[in-house]
């Protein structure tokens, strides 16, 4: 089966900007449905990359086709714990997944990685197979708050992320009171559209009448750094 690309654009945006921007959208796109009261999420996840920090070089090399690893959770909640892997093709996206219990990642985080080929998913053997072969193992754990809309049929999902924030990969994924280090400004915020063919004339209509910075900063390398400056 042939995975399914998406578009990526990202942007930095000021709290001005996410202000106007965020208005409009509301009346023209639905919010996500597994958001909060206030429309907002908080997402975590435990990147991991080798020893020689391939994912981390390739990404600041630019290079075109790549992918990452990871682990994600929701509102540092237990009930939705994925082995993610993200494929990156120019500006087109590919991500496919592997649910965990909380007691298979815990034996992840220990280095037990026999479980995965109990697994029905072919990203699980692929993830074990690489693992062991490159020593891949934890680098830094990315937070932030994601507030989310998407159109009626789904195919485009327009994501603000706020409050982003570096934390030591040795730190309780699941604890909501875990130290972490401020990456941006606090006036800035990473806005990310994600669609699948090509971006409807109305959402495009609107994108054009602001100045957004496009920008291919990584929420993965800026945490890295963050804290590679902090811990040294």
């Amino acid at each position: 089966m042939i995975p399914a690309y998406r578009h990526e654009l990202k942007y930095l945006v000021s709290q001005a900007e996410y202000r106007q921007l965020r208005t409009v959208l509301h009346s023209l796109l639905g919010q996500d449905a597994h958001a909060g009261p206030e429309g907002v999420y908080h997402i975590r996840s435990l990147y991991l990359d080798d020893l020689y920090h391939t994912a981390y070089r390739q990404k600041m090399a630019g290079v075109e086709v790549r992918k990452k690893y990871r682990v994600r959770i929701y509102d540092c909640r237990t009930g939705h714990i994925a082995l993610e892997c993200k494929y990156k093709n120019g500006a087109y996206i590919h991500k496919e997944a592997v649910p965990l219990t909380e007691a298979e990642y815990g034996a992840f985080c220990g280095g037990s990685l026999g479980f995965l080929l109990q697994k029905d998913q072919p990203l699980a053997r692929q993830f074990y197979v690489e693992a062991r072969a490159n020593l891949i193992r934890p680098c830094v754990i990315v937070a932030y708050d994601r507030e989310a809309f998407v159109n009626d049929v789904g195919t485009v999902r327009i994501t603000f992320d706020k409050a982003l924030t570096a934390m030591d990969p040795r730190q309780d994924l699941f604890d909501p009171a875990a130290a972490g280090y401020h990456v941006l400004p606090p006036d800035q915020m990473i806005l990310e559209v994600k669609f699948t063919g090509i971006l409807p004339e109305y959402i495009q209509s609107i994108f054009r009448a602001y100045s957004f910075v496009r920008t291919s900063a990584s929420k993965f390398c800026l945490c890295a750094d963050r804290v590679r400056h902090v811990l040294r």
